[in-house]
């Protein structure tokens, strides 16, 4: 995976010297949209998983105060022919430095409607529903991907993911996301949701991507999975609770400090681990920590 290389902050008073910290930011994922009764249901599409990135920040330790923000998920939806929400922004910021920020998932698309853009696109709902744009607004290395197209036949298009495009009609599968190694172990993250469809059932993208809807069978789309950033999967049946569409999952927000220069200063309750000569903060909430 490609790294950025960012200068966090100095401040006066600084005791000691600068100490790299690698962070990775995961938006929240997207909700699917919902279909149309029409005879044989039409679907909705997969919700777009949230934008993901990675770096390493350079910092002094003054006392600088490092924010972290981590985004929602978009809600599903349960009204016919209804958009799902789009997933929320999650950020890392610093004294005398710009915020940065990744992208939530675009919105998977409600029946003959277009996904939404974001850090990964949605699906376009069945028949003639757009896929919603990836990498909105542009990142380098890519945030996310493409969500996929819909088409007839009650099918619905994918939701994008962090590494692959949401599936076009008639597979409508949830985009695949992105392995880190940040932790320590391989996670895989922003997954996108599946596409919701009256006789087949779409899988969600590796990283926490939801199943979509399979309105013959009255089963609902899958939820994106929380601290994954995965979008939610397509619903079907609007008039069938149990078939409608999925939320998205919540971002994450994941520092790794060596333990040697750890400060052991945070708010917000973050998991803390060990991983060789590392902390590993885990923020599902907004929070800090500070050098």
């Amino acid at each position: 995976m490609s790294f950025g290389y960012q200068i966090l902050g100095f401040g006066s008073g600084g005791v000691g010297p600068p100490y790299d910290i690698e962070y990775l930011l995961v938006a929240g994922g997207a909700g699917g949209g919902n279909g149309k009764s029409a005879g044989n249901s039409e679907g909705g599409g997969g919700g777009g998983a949230g934008g993901i990135y990675t770096a390493t920040y350079s910092l002094v330790p003054a006392g600088t105060a490092v924010t972290c923000t981590v985004g929602d998920g978009g809600a599903g939806n349960a009204t016919g022919s209804a958009s799902g929400a789009a997933g929320s922004d999650s950020s890392i910021a610093a004294t005398g430095f710009s915020t940065f920020t990744t992208t939530g998932g675009g919105y998977g698309g409600g029946f003959n409607t277009s996904g939404g853009s974001g850090g990964s696109g949605g699906g376009g709902g069945a028949y003639t529903g757009g896929a919603g744009s990836g990498n909105s607004p542009s990142l380098s290395p890519s945030q996310g991907s493409n969500g996929g197209t819909g088409g007839p036949n009650g099918q619905a298009g994918g939701g994008g993911g962090a590494d692959g495009s949401g599936g076009n009609t008639p597979s409508g599968s949830g985009g695949s996301g992105r392995a880190s190694t940040i932790t320590g172990g391989s996670v895989t993250y922003a997954g996108g949701g599946g596409g919701g469809s009256h006789n087949s059932q779409h899988g969600g993208g590796t990283g926490g991507g939801g199943t979509g809807a399979r309105g013959s069978a009255n089963v609902a789309g899958g939820n994106g999975t929380d601290a994954l950033g995965g979008g939610g999967g397509g619903g079907s049946t609007p008039d069938v609770n149990s078939s409608r569409s999925g939320n998205g999952g919540k971002g994450v927000v994941i520092l790794k400090v060596p333990t040697a220069n750890y400060s052991g200063t945070t708010t917000g309750s973050p998991s803390v681990s060990d991983s060789g000569d590392y902390k590993i903060l885990s923020f599902t909430g907004t929070g800090t920590y500070t050098a």
